[in-house]
Parts: C-alpha cells; sequence; structure tokens
C-alpha cells in the first residue's frame, strides 16, 4: 500500500511539473513574440524619430522612397539598394544607416553662395558621384556613363554634366560650371550673392549683373501645387530642383504665390517667366497676385505666365497652346525647352460683379476675376454637385480620370431631372446695353476663351456656319445659350451647336426669381435673385505655346500666330 501511495504521489507530481512546463512554454511562445514586436516597434520609431530629426535640420531636401525608379546605390556605402533616402535639390541617394554621415559629408546645391566666397561671376562644378541619368554620356571621351553596375561616375549637380571615373582628372583642369543648356533659365548663385549685397548698399540697378550671367537670360520661377488634379505637383517639384536653382521653385501648398513673386524684385525689369504648375484655378490665383504686385507699383517686374497643365479640365492652357493635361508623357527638360521658346502673349481679364437684390442694398456685391468663362445653368449645376462632393471626401478625387467620370454622373442626372428648365423665364440678357430675346434654354455660357468644358471650342461649334475665331485679347465676350446637359454632351462631340446670343464689351443678366447655379472658372456657388453685370478689369501677360496640333487645335493656328504679332507691335 505505501509503494502504491508513493506511486501515486510521484505521478500526480509529475503530472503538475508537466502541466507548469506546459503553461511556462505556452506563455514564452505568446509573450516573446510580443515583446519581439514591441523593440521592434520601439527602435522602428526610434529610427524613425531620428530620420525626421535629420530631416528637419539638414540643408538637404532629403526625402524616403520604398522603391528607387531605377537601379541605385548608397552614395556613402556604396551598396545597392532597392529604397532609402534622396535629395530633391542635389540628388544624393543613400540607405537608413548612411544618412546622418552623408547629410555631414556632402554639400547640397548652394541656392546663395557663401560671403567668404567673394563677389564672383562665375562658379565651379559641384560632383555628385553615382546614380548618374540613364544614356547619358561622359563630357570628355563621349562615350556611355553609369553602365556598370556599382557607384560609379560623376554629374555635376548644377550643369547635370557626366565624368567617368577615369576622365575626372582631366575634367578637373575645366573648372568652371556653365550651368548646362539652362543657363538661361537658372538664377545662379552667385547673382543672388550680388544681388544681397547691393541691397545692403542701397542700389537698385539689377540689370548690371545680368551680363555675368547669360546675354539673354530669362529666368524662370516654378510655382507648383501639389493638390492640383493627378497629385503631380510633388514629383514635378523634386524634378525642377534638380535642373534649376531650388530657390526659385515654390509649392503653393506651403507659400503663397504673392510671396513667391517677391523673388521677381530681384531679377531684372521685363525678363521673368512664370511656370504655373496646376489647373486653371491655380492659374487664376497667380494672376490675381500678379494683380497684387500692380497695385504696389511693381509694373517693370510683372512676369510673363506659362502653363504646365495639372487639373481637371484645363481650358486656358489648351487656348494657349500648352496642352489639355499634363500625365507625365514629356520631360521635364522638354518643359522647360517649351518656356524658352514660347511666345508673349495679351490676355483679357473681367469683373463678375453680382449685386443681390433685396436686403435693402446692405450686402456687398459678389466681386470674382474671370479669365475663362461664367455661366449659369447645368455646367455650372455638374460643378457645384462635384465641388460639394469632394469637399466632403477630398481623398477620392486624386486622379483626373476620377474627376471627369463625377462630372459625368451629374450631367447624366441632370439629363433626366432638368433642374435648370424654363431659365429664359427667369433671367433676362443685356449685351452692349441692348436686350436680347431668349429662346427657350436651360443654360447661358460667357465666354473669354475659344476652349470651354474640358477641351471643346464652343464658340466655332462644328464649324458650318462663318462665324470668326473666339479671341482672349480682343476686348469682347462670346455669349452662347445650351438647351440642357444633352445639349452640352452632344457639343462635345461635334454632333450640335450651341445657340449663339452674341458678342459684347459688357454682359448684364438679371436673374429674377428662385435660384440657380452660378460659376465663375469652376468655382460654383448657389445664387438666388440678383443682377450680374461683367466688364473689362485688366490684361495679363501670358506665354503661348505653338507646339504640335491636333485636328481639333488646327483651326486656331492662324488666330495664335495672330495674337503673337499683335503682342509684338504692342510690346
Amino acid at each position: 500500500m505505501a509503494g502504491a501511495e508513493s506511486g501515486s504521489g510521484s505521478f500526480s507530481m509529475s503530472s503538475v511539473v508537466a502541466d507548469w512546463s506546459l503553461v511556462f512554454w505556452t506563455l514564452c511562445s505568446v509573450i516573446l513574440p510580443v515583446l519581439i514586436t514591441l523593440w521592434c516597434s520601439f527602435h522602428r520609431s526610434r529610427r524613425q524619430m531620428l530620420i525626421r530629426d535629420i530631416f528637419c535640420k539638414s540643408k538637404h531636401d532629403w526625402h524616403y522612397t520604398d522603391l528607387f525608379g531605377q537601379p541605385s546605390y548608397c552614395c556613402v556605402c556604396a551598396q545597392h539598394i532597392l529604397r532609402g533616402t534622396f535629395c530633391s535639390c542635389c540628388g544624393l541617394r543613400v540607405c537608413e544607416g548612411c544618412l546622418k554621415k552623408a547629410d555631414q559629408h556632402f554639400l547640397c546645391k548652394e541656392i546663395v553662395m557663401r560671403s567668404e566666397a567673394g563677389a564672383r561671376s562665375s562658379m565651379s562644378h559641384h560632383w555628385i558621384r553615382g546614380n548618374v541619368p540613364l544614356c547619358s554620356h561622359c563630357m570628355v571621351c563621349r562615350q556611355q556613363c553609369g553602365t556598370q553596375p556599382k557607384l560609379c561616375d560623376y554629374r555635376c549637380v548644377w550643369c547635370q554634366c557626366t565624368v567617368h571615373d577615369e576622365c575626372m582628372l582631366d575634367c578637373l583642369k575645366i573648372e568652371e560650371c556653365t550651368f548646362g543648356e539652362f543657363r538661361d533659365l537658372i538664377i545662379p548663385p552667385y547673382y543672388l550673392s550680388t544681388i544681397d549685397q547691393m541691397r545692403k548698399d542701397k542700389r537698385t540697378d539689377y540689370e548690371k549683373v545680368v551680363p555675368h550671367c547669360s546675354e539673354h537670360w530669362i529666368p524662370v520661377i516654378v510655382l507648383a501645387n501639389t493638390r492640383s488634379g493627378n497629385n503631380m505637383g510633388e514629383t514635378l517639384l523634386g524634378e525642377f530642383k534638380i535642373l534649376l536653382n531650388p530657390v526659385q521653385v515654390f509649392d503653393l501648398s506651403k507659400i503663397t504665390p504673392a510671396k513667391a513673386l517677391q523673388l521677381c524684385t530681384l531679377l531684372p525689369c521685363n525678363a521673368v517667366r512664370v511656370l504655373v504648375c496646376g489647373g486653371d484655378g491655380t492659374v487664376g490665383w497667380v494672376l490675381d497676385a500678379i494683380d497684387e504686385m500692380k497695385i504696389k507699383g511693381q509694373e517693370c517686374f510683372i512676369p510673363q505666365v506659362a502653363i504646365l497643365p495639372l487639373g481637371t479640365g484645363n481650358d486656358l492652357s489648351n487656348t494657349l497652346g500648352w496642352g489639355a493635361g499634363y500625365a507625365g508623357e514629356v520631360p521635364v527638360e522638354q518643359i522647360l525647352r517649351n518656356v524658352m521658346e514660347a511666345d508673349g502673349v495679351v490676355l483679357d481679364r473681367w469683373k463678375v460683379q453680382v449685386t443681390s437684390k433685396g436686403y435693402y442694398n446692405l450686402r456687398k456685391p459678389k466681386v470674382f476675376t474671370m479669365n475663362n468663362y461664367f455661366s449659369i445653368g447645368p455646367d455650372a449645376l455638374m460643378a457645384l454637385n462635384f465641388h460639394a462632393h469632394r469637399e466632403k471626401t477630398p481623398s477620392l478625387f486624386s486622379s483626373r480620370i476620377i474627376n471627369k467620370a463625377v462630372y459625368f454622373f451629374y450631367g447624366t442626372k441632370d439629363c433626366l431631372v432638368q433642374e435648370c428648365k424654363d431659365l429664359n423665364k427667369k433671367v433676362e440678357l443685356e449685351l452692349d446695353g441692348e436686350r436680347i430675346e431668349l429662346p427657350s434654354l436651360e443654360g447661358i455660357i460667357v465666354l473669354n476663351i475659344g476652349y470651354w468644358g474640358g477641351g471643346c471650342r464652343l464658340w466655332e461649334g462644328m464649324g458650318d456656319e462663318p462665324y470668326p475665331l473666339a479671341r482672349h485679347d480682343d476686348g469682347l465676350l462670346e455669349v452662347v445659350g445650351v438647351h440642357g446637359s444633352f445639349h452640352c454632351a452632344q457639343i462635345q462631340v461635334k454632333l450640335a451647336n450651341p445657340v449663339r446670343l452674341g458678342q459684347a464689351h459688357t454682359v448684364r443678366l438679371i436673374l429674377k426669381s428662385s435660384k440657380m447655379p452660378m460659376q465663375v472658372d469652376g468655382e460654383p456657388w448657389a445664387q438666388g435673385p440678383c443682377t450680374v453685370t461683367i466688364t473689362h478689369k485688366t490684361h495679363a501677360l501670358m506665354l503661348c505655346h505653338l507646339g504640335e496640333q491636333t485636328d481639333d487645335d488646327a483651326s486656331s493656328v492662324s488666330e495664335q500666330e495672330h495674337l503673337r504679332e499683335q503682342t509684338d507691335e504692342d510690346l
């Protein structure tokens, strides 16, 4: 009996030990991964904090990417890397582990020459080793660079010239940098240091510095809206900073056009060109800032404006020959060439005053500036619905295709509902003081430019009637009517013509009753009874690009050539 009891006791003890052992290892299998995850998360957050700290304090414009677009090598350890950090100004690429060392040992582009360098009219090359552009050629031996699968060869961050490792000693004899193909567009660092010294001496004769830069110097300022259209602004900012001086490239989500354009006052009179990367709304924002410069007495510093269309409609860009939309199909280098070769034209700008009825005239009238068109009716209703939808869920509207699909949805809906019918009974129209008898209409559109609705030449229509081409510098507005959303769609696919109501220098529209949707250059609102008066405000200096023409654009070639000749005569 005693032996049996001792046997059962040892068995129970061993089972208890086995149970505790099972519990222990179960806890280990659960807790250990949790601890490892917490440890990794802690170190990851600490590493990210250190990286953010370096980003904030660095003179480089560092950005992180999960995947480089081409084979890349760390500029410090020379190892092949798939992801890491890069500087959008000088082009340095490093892995996370070498970021601090790279930030300490490599200089970024100098936007202003250091004062200890003294007064200079030239500068030497700034070489960065490795990661040269594909298909680049050595400036010494003319052979292709970057062909070896390792960190090799050099690139100048200013003139973009590339040199083989073995040709570098010969290249050192050519110390002066010419700034390459875009020397006429770049603001050299030594120019800004010279201007800074002149301002300290209270001198403003900046033209004397120009010959040191270039004989035909036309510096360009790039203003990019990173929130426009298909969100390509961020990528374009980096590409322009690589090719130009970073000081002349601005992100409009961080700085207003009015502040960015003050750089024009440090440059020679009537020499600056501005490239606006954004939609028609961004262009209007920049032109408003230029009007503010006129009010401040800075007329001699007014720049000419070119457009890189990133928005949804881009009708003004299309009118001036810059295209209906940009999706990265043209290299940034070609865009800068187009800006250099573009011709100056004049754009009429109009004042739209909306005076509400009633309220004992206590309300101030709304005042807008119009560059493209004003409308009341179905197209304004589509814009209003689109705008309201985008305000609720802005993250969904990151693609030009999605934006146009939403417009199509609301246009189809209005074909069935017809919210703007019998417009002719609700409004009165006066052109240069003469009242116009309106036929049965749902919408009225007042045009300043040739294109409307994302690429449709509305005034000319199908071209079966001898109507003169719409111009944007003649001080005249074209006024047309539409029968509804379906009629708008027919016009855009060239199956119908609009109802042409006339041309005028002044347009007056009286909304007698009810509330109707209105828009000015794509900015919509719902308006009650009111009087809308459109009068000429000012002119804007624009740049027109006569590039490759499509069949739709062929009819406007003669018009744009005439505008160029007219502008040359005016200047």
